[in-house]
């Protein structure tokens, strides 16, 4: 009997070997990205690089965690790109005529973020009650609202950037929490040290920028609520079957509605973000790319485009594994149409996986 054990085990421990890699292939994937780079890319493994795939990722990450409730629940926002774009302008806008008007720079800026959000509430509401109340695809909904983010944010800034904002967001947008200068020995916290003189900035070193912080309690925050909330078991039960959760109880209309708000409201908060770390209120016809990428990292964190399937965490990866295939490529010296080929390469990759283990993720 025991030898029979023995047997049967054998058998089955291959096949739970690659369920594992299956199950977490991004994760391995992006440990021989960052192998494979440090020997290809010059400078790669410099601290200050990896803290600027970190800091740059950071729209791109609350983007990813807004498609991933969305996926997750069955649908697809399409909007999420042109509404980061709105909200960089419509804030930056605000901000621009009440500092003009004599407004002091911290009312500015938060009415501005105010404006921004409602706008992007606004959004959100409008595609959910689109999906939700009159049943329309959630594609055709989101592009909906995509064109009127991008009538807005057109007539608003006239497709230029809009800057002249208050002072001082892109020092809180692009900070760190610790500087220090090794030739003189100065160091200071959240600012560079006073006696340093802007000749002397490239010697500085730069530990942890705040954005690091704040991705990271965002993500703890969304983790928790797709994880251990009754929000995030309702959206994983509409995602998996719509019929099985209607007849569970859950208002299937009201959470699809604040779904797509949450989806939109992490949007405008990108939109904010995107505006410190600039410092100019910035549209651009390029925004369907922004959530084409944010697709493409959260299907490659192992969601499934059916609904039901998909993880904060996951999400994460698959963003840190696009921006770090990005700037490995560009250290490396390879042509920038060859880094579409290769995100290509890795989405195809990530569905054939969901297809063959449906069940894994």
């Amino acid at each position: 009997m025991g030898d029979r054990s023995a047997i049967v085990a054998s058998v089955k421990a291959p096949g739970a070997f690659f369920a594992v890699l299956a199950r977490n292939w991004s994760f391995f994937f992006l440990l021989l990205s960052v192998v494979v780079f440090s020997f290809t890319g010059r400078n790669f493994f410099a601290l200050s690089n990896f803290q600027s795939i970190i800091h740059l990722a950071t729209t791109s990450l609350l983007l990813a965690c807004a498609e991933t409730f969305v996926i997750i629940s069955g649908g697809i926002d399409m909007s999420v790109g042109f509404i980061l774009g709105l909200s960089a302008v419509s804030s930056a806008s605000t901000m621009q005529i009440l500092y003009a008007a004599g407004w002091s720079p911290l009312t500015s800026v938060c009415v501005g973020i105010a404006v921004a959000m409602a706008i992007s509430l606004a959004l959100g509401f409008t595609a959910g009650m689109l999906v939700a109340r009159f049943r329309v695809p959630p594609f055709i909904a989101t592009l909906g609202t995509q064109g009127i983010a991008i009538g807005i944010a057109y007539h608003i800034c006239g497709g230029f950037p809009v800057g002249f904002i208050p002072p001082g967001l892109t020092e809180i947008g692009n900070g760190y929490l610790f500087y220090l200068h090794p030739p003189s020995g100065a160091w200071s916290f959240f600012a560079r040290p006073g006696s340093i003189a802007p000749t002397q900035i490239r010697e500085m070193v730069r530990v942890f920028p705040v954005s690091f912080f704040f991705i990271f309690l965002a993500l703890v925050v969304l983790w928790h609520l797709l994880k251990n909330t009754r929000f995030g078991q309702h959206t994983y039960a509409i995602g998996g079957s719509m019929d099985a959760a209607v007849r569970a109880g859950i208002n299937t209309r009201r959470h699809l509605v604040l779904v797509y708000v949450l989806s939109a409201g992490l949007a405008g908060l990108a939109g904010v973000i995107d505006l410190f770390q600039a410092g100019t209120g910035n549209y651009t016809t390029f925004g369907a790319q922004l959530e084409l990428f944010a697709i493409a990292a959260v299907i490659i964190g192992g969601a499934s485009l059916s609904g039901g399937k998909g993880r904060i965490a996951a999400s994460a990866v698959g963003v840190i594994i696009l921006k770090v295939l990005e700037n490995g490529l560009n250290l490396s010296g390879v042509d920038p149409f060859y880094r579409y080929i290769a995100v290509g390469l890795i989405l195809i990759v990530a569905i054939v996986v969901d297809q063959l283990f449906p069940d894994l993720f």
